[in-house]
């Protein structure tokens, strides 16, 4: 990117040398704005809070010699070319050399413009920015940020702002356009003069400007490391408006209609007599709490969480109970085929010996099948109805939906959910209790599921053993495998995961179906089964009886057994190309295993060498079995936009505060928001109105629900 300032546009770069750009006829301005669109700059106020990514020193000089000396840091140089050629060996690149009174560097350039030949004639001064390496030919620059200068040419004063930019935007038009509309924006405080005193919050003019024209005396690493306090004041406008629309959201969804499920009858009080084991403490809270959700008049919006193992099913099978009990029907949805059947017969297992007509509904039925289940759906005769996405098809109409239970909710898209959640009748909108499996951190808790209660099972059902996890380098495979085989003679069942059904000469990974050969060869005596997505369903459902049934010793598989098996003689967990998979994958595909009183291991193998990030995962799943510290050094690696699948939940992510470095702002911004909205005044109403319009600018369908 060119290395300009807001008062010197006249800079170049290896992409965008000056002289080729000057002979150019000026862009109209609908393509600059189309391409400022789809960086999502559409207002002034977008461009304003475009607020740089980092800063470049651009302020001193440094001699060649000593920037040669401390090779491997970004510097900048000043000096005259002495030699410009074209070398054709390894690849064709362009050579400059230039020299000041201590020394003289190369630049390099790979890929450059006929243009850059002629400007960087010998004799031209040049001033050059960029790390400095040691080549095969001394001292070099590769593509460095360069402006063609006079000499004694001044430097700016101030650190210069680099901004992210997309295809065709340079930083001195983002600059200009920024620059353009500062001048027009609205810059009224919208956070109250009384906050920002107590919470020693700088104004947010000032604030700003300083981000993007940064003064001489500015305290540099504090405005790199992002904890200057102009920079704090961003991130607790921007956590504000986030918590603001979101307890909005959970307003307005209070203010619908919902069935008032009042009645724990008989269904309720038989379902937990025929339970084969008591609750723990925590699924007895839990279920306190839903039960007291139901029975109000407005939508229950509530997140059940809990490890691998604790119960969640149990749980949301006692909340549809509650809602049979009082006379409305209940509709489970999980994300894939095999999750659904495993709680469909595990419910149905429990229900239908009490009298309860538990329908199954999928896509893959027969046009028949799906048919007569839609009309047992249509006609109240099924009460519970456990499926997958068919049962948000315009085809399927419930009699009378009091409540939906969406399992694994991060796997569905915003506009699923709500399709279902649709599905109620008499302009009433049903209940909501999503499932996750998955542990979140109690910051991101706070800011990305502010608008909903949150209930935890916090304790696993007694019985269950430790299972101790070890990494094992791919070359130890037939250890491994004999260690399958000691489990099977014992009595034992194992998992046998691969993160791929073919061969991908990309990956050069083992495959689901070349491992089955393999250990099927390497294990006569022994029955090896497969199952992964692109089966039939009756296949894999064949295979997973015979699983359950102790039939099948050894079950290879893709990751369709992350979640919703229970088979407590499984007690060994392979998972092959450990390094390929995310953390909290690796956490639910262990969580197959530990389901009985035998010992369990879960062996990661992994093709060496490994990067730092796969380190970290396997030294983490070696290290703890507790999922909320997983979840919590996953959120570290990844991140909180890949680690809730973001773009599928349709959530805006946090552009400037870090939920891992800046909690304390994440707590302020949610005291605030709930004191502006539970004033109610019109004054406050105002200000919440113009906070989010600057904020969000109308683009609440970011909104979750």
């Amino acid at each position: 990117m060119p290395a300009t300032n807001p008062k010197n546009p006249e800079s170049a770069s290896a992409s965008t040398p000056p002289k080729a750009a000057a002979k150019k006829p000026a862009k109209p301005a609908a393509s600059i704005e189309s391409k400022l669109a789809k960086l999502g700059l559409r207002t002034d106020m977008d461009l304003v809070l475009h607020l740089p990514m980092r800063y470049e020193d651009e302020t001193q000089i440094v001699p060649i010699r000593e920037a040669c000396l401390r090779g491997g840091h970004v510097s900048q140089v000043e000096g005259v070319v002495t030699k410009n050629e074209i070398a054709y060996k390894p690849r064709r690149q362009l050579l400059v050399s230039i020299a000041d009174e201590t020394s003289d560097i190369q630049l390099r350039f790979m890929n450059f413009y006929g243009s850059q030949v002629k400007q960087l004639a010998e004799g031209t001064r040049v001033r050059a920015r960029a790390e400095v390496r040691h080549g095969f030919f001394g001292a070099e620059m590769v593509h460095p940020v360069y402006k063609i200068v006079n000499e004694g040419a001044p430097l700016p004063n101030a650190l210069t702002p680099v901004y992210p930019a997309g295809e065709g935007l340079s930083q001195t038009v983002l600059r200009r356009a920024i620059a353009d509309a500062m001048r027009r924006v609205d810059w009224t405080d919208t956070v109250p003069q009384s906050v920002r005193t107590r919470l020693n919050l700088a104004e947010f003019q000032p604030a700003v400007r300083l981000l993007h024209y940064p003064p001489p005396d500015v305290d540099e690493h504090a405005l790199t490391e992002r904890t200057h306090p102009a920079w704090n004041r961003v991130k607790f406008d921007e956590l504000l408006a986030q918590q603001l629309s979101l307890k909005r959201a959970q307003q307005a969804r209070r203010e619908k209609g919902a069935p008032s499920l009042a009645a724990v009858g008989q269904l309720s009080e038989a379902f937990l007599k025929v339970l084969p084991f008591a609750l723990t403490g925590a699924q007895q809270r839990v279920v306190k709490e839903i039960r007291a959700d139901l029975v109000e008049d407005y939508p229950m919006q509530r997140l059940l969480q809990g490890d691998v193992g604790s119960g969640k099913t149990v749980v949301a099978a006692l909340a549809a109970a509650q809602a049979i009990d009082s006379g409305y029907q209940a509709a489970l949805m999980a994300p894939t085929e095999i999750l659904a059947e495993q709680h469909f017969r595990k419910i149905a297992a429990w229900m239908e010996p009490l009298g309860v007509k538990v329908a199954w509904l999928t896509g893959s039925l027969k046009k028949k099948e799906k048919q007569a289940a839609s009309e047992l759906v249509e006609s109240g005769q099924a009460q519970l109805v456990v499926g997958t996405h068919a049962l948000i098809q315009d085809t399927v109409q419930f009699a009378k939906l009091g409540i939906v239970i969406v399992d694994e909710q991060h796997r569905f898209g915003v506009g699923q959910r709500l399709l279902l959640r649709n599905k109620g009748s008499d302009g009433l909108v049903p209940h909501q209790l999503m499932m996750s499996a998955t542990p979140i951190p109690r910051t991101l808790a706070m800011t990305y599921y502010a608008d909903l209660e949150v209930s935890i099972i916090d304790e696993l059902p007694p019985g269950r053993s430790p299972i101790v996890t070890r990494a094992i380098d791919q070359n130890r495979r037939d250890e491994v495998i004999e260690r399958v085989h000691a489990a099977a003679l014992e009595g034992r069942q194992a998992y046998w995961v691969c993160p791929l059904i073919e061969e991908s000469e990309a990956l050069q990974l083992q495959t689901a179906t070349e491992t089955f050969e393999t250990l099927a060869a390497s294990l006569p005596d022994l029955v090896v089964g497969l199952v992964h997505g692109r089966m039939k369903p009756a296949e894999k459902q064949a295979i997973m009886d015979g699983f359950s049934a102790g039939e099948v010793h050894v079950l290879v598989a893709t990751t369709v057994i992350e979640v919703g098996v229970d088979v407590p003689n499984a007690s060994l967990m392979v998972i092959e190309h450990a390094e390929r998979f995310g953390l909290s994958q690796l956490h639910q595909l262990r969580g197959r295993v530990g389901r009985g009183s035998a010992a369990s291991v879960c062996l990661l193998l992994y093709q060496s060498p490994l990067g730092p990030v796969a380190k970290q995962r396997l030294m983490t799943m070696r290290e703890t079995t507790d999922g909320f510290e997983i979840a919590r050094r996953d959120l570290e690696i990844r991140g909180p936009g890949e680690f809730l699948g973001a773009r599928q939940s349709g959530q805006a992510m946090l552009r400037f505060a870090n939920l891992e470095t800046d909690q304390w702002i994440v707590e302020q911004a949610r005291d605030v928001a709930a004191w502006l909205l539970d004033a109610g005044t019109p004054e406050f109403d105002a200000i919440v109105d113009a906070h989010l319009q600057r904020w969000l600018g109308g683009r609440e369908e970011f909104l979750k629900v």
